[in-house]
């Protein structure tokens, strides 16, 4: 099995949403063997991380989408994760039983 070119990787990456099956199935190796030709390179290094970024960009876009749609689970995930910040979060409480507070027990 011959090394592909810095160009051939390049191209198996084009599209494939990052996902090193799809890039070793376009070059007809296996996955750790695109792996490692896909890590040998600083170009080719970049384009996976290039179309991971742009799948990224595809999900927020869909995402984004479907919460102008109306789309409230989509939108309560949104603020659960990026909305943090302005108290939106999951709440998750500590308490011992029947609501009271935790007794702990330090050791010497």
């Amino acid at each position: 099995m011959s090394r592909k070119s810095k160009k051939a990787i390049i191209e198996a990456i084009k599209d494939s949403g990052g996902i090193m099956s799809t890039i070793a199935r376009r070059l007809d190796v296996t996955w750790h063997t695109a792996d490692s030709w896909v890590k040998q390179y600083d170009e080719t290094k970049q384009a996976l991380q290039d179309e991971r970024e742009a799948i990224l960009d595809l999900a927020e876009s869909t995402l984004f989408r479907n919460i102008k749609d109306g789309n409230s689970q989509d939108a309560k995930w949104l603020l659960s994760t990026m909305g943090k910040n302005r108290g939106y979060s999951e709440r998750h409480e500590i308490t011992g039983a029947d609501g009271e507070p935790v007794k702990v027990k330090w050791q010497k």
